[in-house]
């Protein structure tokens, strides 16, 4: 990765919204320079989507956000990639990760109920040849997402201490 890449990378990830003639400006260099530098990142596989981070307890349709733990036995000659992919290829998977520690995958999902979450489980990630084991956690609340906090800081919120 060239620091030219890295430096609008740095921008985008902070407001992926910004206009290419602002990051042009930011950096100062050409605006095209800015355009040719983006779609060769994209066209590469660098820059892989843009998106919104949103505080899913202030929507009203919000789902069941879960992680699941999945202990695999890695296939010959696939490995742990085989598996991963298969998991990845269900819509209400939002990522996978492959870990060290106790277990092997973190699967994150989201479904309408925590019936719907628990059935994935037991239906379709349980099933696979190769999973060992699964646990289930559901997400209650998130205090940061992606490096930003969900609530704005309330200057009053402290408590008083007096003697």
């Amino acid at each position: 990765m060239t620091a030219l890449e890295r430096d609008i990378l740095n921008i985008l990830t902070e407001d992926a919204r910004i206009s290419h003639k602002k990051i042009a400006a930011m950096l100062s260099i050409d605006e095209e320079q800015v355009k040719t530098t983006v779609a060769e990142m994209e066209k590469s596989g660098l820059l892989v989507k843009y998106t919104a981070i949103v505080n899913s307890e202030k929507a009203e349709d919000a789902l069941v956000e879960a992680l699941i733990e999945v202990k695999v036995t890695p296939k010959k000659k696939e490995g742990f990639d085989g598996i991963a992919k298969q998991i990845a290829s269900f819509p209400e998977v939002k990522a996978v990760y492959l870990m060290s520690g106790a277990y092997d995958l973190a699967v994150f999902i989201e479904d309408k109920t925590l019936q719907q979450v628990s059935r994935f489980v037991s239906e379709r990630i349980s099933t696979f040849d190769g999973v060992i084991s699964t646990a289930t956690h559901f997400i209650l609340k998130k205090y940061k997402i992606e490096g930003v906090l969900t609530e704005k800081e309330d200057a009053d919120y402290r408590l008083s201490i007096q003697a």
